[in-house]
């Protein structure tokens, strides 16, 4: 499967053919990417199969939801790979969100309280 022309994704802005960052989790959504790659556990052809079949499925183009794909596509590598379940995916999604809740604005959240 060939890699999706992020030029045709309305609103995504580019720089040169790579998209830009919006948010913070975004950098490190594409950080994780680069070190888990750099620590062998997937190569960039698995990579590049995942975002593009994550990108395929998407229900929208919206451009801004492309980072929420990135995200998504890594989590299904890992889960397909046993790096990590989709049940603990769940759990610590649901601790974050946990965390954002008490945490009062502005401060850094954390998930050890």
């Amino acid at each position: 499967m060939s890699a999706p022309d992020l030029r045709r994704l309305p609103g995504l802005i580019l720089d040169g053919e790579e998209p830009v960052f919006d948010e913070p989790w975004q950098a490190q959504a594409f950080a994780m990417v680069v070190s888990l790659h750099d620590r062998k556990v997937f190569t960039w052809a698995e990579w590049a199969e995942a975002l593009s079949q994550q990108l395929a499925n998407a229900v929208s183009d919206d451009a801004r939801q492309y980072y929420h794909h990135w995200l998504a596509a890594l989590e299904n590598l890992m889960a397909e790979k046993g790096v990590v379940t989709p049940q603990a995916i769940e759990t610590r999604e649901r601790q974050w969100h946990e965390a954002a809740a008490r945490t009062p604005h502005g401060e850094p959240i954390e998930l050890g309280k």
